[in-house]
């Protein structure tokens, strides 16, 4: 059964494989990237047995705890993330509690994230080659420190399954990460920035942490090396209790959570107002209407309305690293860029809900228009009082056409773009009511590369007001500020309208061949 279990998750995953060659070539992309990455982290261990004894085993023992911390957290927030064999959709079959604990925690660890988990792990015993007894016990306390993290993941999983189930209570938890992920960049400059003031601490740091459920089992080899050995019987003792523990409780979770699946919520049969619904009369305004409510209840493109207010914080952020606020005044031609292409997968997005276009003959230039007049109901006011606002801080004023031309320009093309783009191709994007950032095989890659090359083809289109803005800031003369600004309007208005019809014209054309790619993605 075990075996059965194993053999069906690369079963699903290669199904999903097969659904399109672009997922293939985005799955061997994504692998390559994360096999070079794995080389520094091999590299990087194996460059330790060169060092002190006291920084190997300093680093080995925060990092290991990291990544235990990491592979915890992270169901915390983003459930779903990964899910190839979702325990829910087993309960109906009569396994034993304990085999699938163990084919579960297999299966994770043969995934990707095992995987590379489970090699960086073992690479510990080249920090320690020099040290024959430290080496063997760097293999022994890996096989644990990654069990540790699989069960430990499975355990919050199996956990939080019985804790806010509700649909708002996973998407709160979904856009809630987005947080700190944008503002990673401060964060790891500032914790470098007080490390760096500190160093010396750094030790004594993981001293505290190899006493703790995080770090005790990954301390274990650098004890041996050092020759405490009784210390390192200790420690060794923690991390086999710490992933009994985890292994317990998860038992616990997973029995509870397989008896009583939790069901998604329904909702209340009293009647409900058409809300925006009401005031539309054409189908521009009811897809206008359908777009609106899906940009504030949907958590996917809920990511988006969250970036938008931390670009200043981050913007903020980097000019005072440079003693100058310089970058705070492409607030507004950042965020412009950021909404205008935030469309380019919405038909992605719909899903087999994109079936509703087709049966009721919205014609794709309503269709197009209709999503483009929804983000414009927001991003305008947002970019003009961005632009604007960062201006009036900075007090450069003799900035501000050219500022307002890149903005419009950004804005007006971008939506003409994203109107073609979103009408042509179909990606692998979560399907509604899935976490935001739970990605299918090889979708994060190819989601990467479109996105890349839409902002590539939209900074080509705003050219123009670009050279013009650049050199208005570059000589103080407001004339080309102007000019930009104008250009910005005008060019971008007609891409604006080609962009609609020709997006249009082709959402007529290809409709229902973008629905069947859409319905084999799911």
């Amino acid at each position: 059964m075990v075996a059965h279990l194993i053999g069906l998750r690369f079963r699903i995953l290669g199904n999903s494989l097969k659904r399109s060659p672009w997922q293939i070539v985005a799955t061997v992309i994504g692998g390559l990237y994360g096999l070079g990455l794995l080389a520094v982290a091999v590299a990087g261990l194996f460059g330790l047995s060169f060092t002190t004894l006291e920084l190997a085993r300093t680093v080995t023992v925060l990092a290991g705890a990291v990544v235990l911390l990491g592979w915890i957290i992270v169901p915390l927030i983003a459930s779903g993330v990964d899910q190839t064999i979702d325990p829910a959709r087993l309960a109906v079959f009569p396994i034993p509690l304990t085999t699938l604990l163990v084919g579960l925690t297999l299966s994770g660890v043969l995934g990707v994230a095992g995987i590379v988990t489970s090699i960086a792990a073992l690479s510990t015993a080249l920090t320690w080659w020099n040290h024959p007894l430290a080496a063997l016990a760097a293999i022994v306390c890996a096989v644990i420190g990654v069990l540790s993290c699989i069960v430990g993941s499975r355990m919050i999983a199996a956990v939080a399954s019985n804790v806010g189930t509700g649909r708002r209570a996973r998407e709160a938890r979904g856009v809630l990460l987005l947080i700190p992920l944008v503002l990673l960049g401060p964060i790891i400059a500032a914790l470098s920035g007080l490390l760096s003031g500190s160093a010396a601490t750094l030790p004594r740091i993981a001293d505290a942490v190899a006493w703790t459920p995080l770090g005790a089992i990954w301390a274990v080899p650098g004890d041996i090396a050092a020759g405490r050995l009784g210390t390192a019987g200790l420690r060794f003792l923690i991390g086999l209790a710490t992933l009994a523990v985890f292994a317990a409780i998860w038992r616990v979770g997973l029995a509870r959570a397989l008896e009583t699946p939790a069901r998604a919520s329904t909702a209340s049969a009293r009647s409900r107002s058409l809300g925006l619904f009401s005031a539309a009369r054409t189908p521009t305004a009811a897809v206008a209407a359908r777009a609106l409510i899906y940009w504030f209840r949907d958590p996917r493109y809920a990511q988006s309305l969250i970036i938008v207010p931390l670009v200043p914080v981050l913007l903020l952020f980097y000019s005072a690293l440079n003693g100058g606020p310089g970058f705070i005044n492409a607030t507004g031609p950042i965020t412009a860029l950021l909404l205008a292409l935030s469309i380019f997968t919405d038909v992605s997005y719909d899903n087999t809900a994109f079936a509703l276009h087709l049966q009721t003959g919205v014609r794709g230039a309503a269709d197009r228009l209709g999503r483009v007049i929804a983000l414009a109901s927001f991003a305008v006011p947002v970019v003009l009082v961005f632009t604007v606002g960062s201006v009036w801080y900075t007090g450069a004023w003799s900035a501000l056409p050219g500022l307002l031309g890149l903005s419009a320009g950004a804005l007006l093309s971008g939506f003409g773009l994203s109107s073609v783009v979103s009408g042509r191709w179909a990606f692998m994007v979560p399907a509604p009511g899935e976490s935001p950032f739970k990605a299918k095989p090889g979708g994060g890659v190819s989601l990467s590369l479109s996105m890349f090359a839409t902002w590539t083809g939209l900074a080509l289109l705003c050219l123009p007001e670009l050279v013009l803005a650049v050199v208005s800031f570059a000589t103080g003369e407001t004339l080309y500020g102007w000019l930009a600004l104008a250009v910005g309007i005008v060019l971008g208005t007609a891409l604006l309208v080609i962009g609609v019809r020709w997006g249009g014209r082709i959402l007529d054309r290809r409709g229902p061949e973008l629905l069947v790619q859409l319905q084999r993605q799911k």
